[in-house]
């Protein structure tokens, strides 16, 4: 994660879209005597706020009950459908 401040941001706008863009780095941003901020791709945010979603209540407890039966053992092996084959069966 790159860390700039926030008169550097204004200054190289642009280019610092540009390198979160196609680097799909997060950029930390700094002010003085304020709590840095981070600018992230959408897309990136999307994944990361449906993830937090996910994580919390009945959901996190089924995942993490099930996350925990394959870690013991406990999960079926199944063999991955290739999605050619799925449209033939």
């Amino acid at each position: 994660m790159k860390v700039i401040t926030a008169s550097d941001l204004r200054a190289n706008l642009a280019e610092a879209f540009d390198a979160i863009e196609n680097d799909a780095e997060d950029l930390v941003v700094t002010r003085s005597g304020h709590e840095p901020m981070v600018v992230m791709r959408k897309s990136d945010y999307d994944a990361w706020r449906e993830t937090e979603y996910l994580s919390r209540g009945a959901n996190g407890r089924e995942l993490r009950r099930r996350i925990a039966e394959m870690e013991a053992g406990a999960g079926v092996p199944r063999e991955l459908i290739e999605p050619d084959d799925e449209a033939t069966a």
